[in-house]
């Protein structure tokens, strides 16, 4: 009987504890506004054809808007013609033919994470670069 006692209060206050992160999570920020956050302090370069896959390995899916690839002080965003389809949680697989180059002919097969299925594809546009802009140097 002890141990019953014992036990509710412990469980009572592990389940308090699982509640806590969900309510200090705050507000989802909006695609768009994701998309924002990413690109803050950087500018945009002048939109390119192709990128190397190999370079730009990083990859971050902004629901219904945009893929960006690589990571470090220049990035590229992806806003395909269909960004619709894009779904965070999607695993991107890319056939490349040719150069070995990710093309803004190319097409992005998605993939259900969970279950492995074939949820659609998104067609690639021009890739534009991002640089992090330098810090002014302090007097």
């Amino acid at each position: 009987m002890i141990k019953a006692i014992l036990t509710l209060p412990l469980l009572a206050l592990g389940l308090c504890g699982l509640a806590a992160p969900a309510a200090m999570a705050g507000p989802r920020l909006t695609p768009d506004q994701q998309l924002a956050k990413a690109l803050a302090g950087r500018t945009a370069g002048k939109p390119v054809d192709c990128i190397n896959p190999r370079i730009n390995s990083d990859t971050q899916i902004i629901d219904r808007t945009a893929i960006i690839y690589g990571s470090g002080r220049t990035i590229y965003v992806q806003q395909p013609e269909n960004a619709r389809a894009l779904d965070r949680d999607d695993m991107l697989v890319t056939v490349l033919r040719g150069t070995g180059q990710l093309c803004s002919i190319d097409v992005v097969h998605l993939h259900d994470r969970t279950m492995g299925f074939n949820r659609g594809f998104v067609a690639l546009n021009k890739f534009v670069p991002y640089t992090r802009d330098r810090v002014a140097a302090r007097d």
